[in-house]
C-alpha cells in the first residue's frame, strides 16, 4: 500500500516561499533553537510538519554557524 497522497515528499522543493518568510522570521527573530511548543507553533503557522520545520531549522543553524565561522555542528553521535 503506497502512502503517496497529498504529503508525497517527492516534490523536493522544500517549504514555499511564504513558509520559508514565516520560517526565517522565526529563526532570526524568534528562536534559532525552538523547543517542542515552539516548533509546533511554528510548523502550524507555517503549514508544515514539525518533522520538515526541524529538518529546516537544522539545516538553517548549520548555515548560520558557517557564515559566523563557527563547526557546522557538534556531530553528535546518534546523528
Amino acid at each position: 500500500s503506497s502512502r503517496a497522497g497529498t504529503m508525497s515528499t517527492e516534490t523536493a522543493s522544500g517549504p514555499t516561499e511564504d513558509q520559508v518568510e514565516i520560517l526565517e522570521y522565526n529563526f532570526n527573530k524568534v528562536n534559532k533553537h525552538p523547543d517542542p511548543t515552539t516548533l509546533c507553533l511554528i510548523a502550524a503557522e507555517a503549514g508544515l510538519s514539525e518533522e520538515e520545520t526541524q529538518k529546516w531549522f537544522k539545516q538553517r543553524l548549520a548555515q548560520w554557524r558557517r557564515s559566523e565561522g563557527l563547526p557546522s555542528e557538534c556531530r553528535s553521535v546518534t546523528d
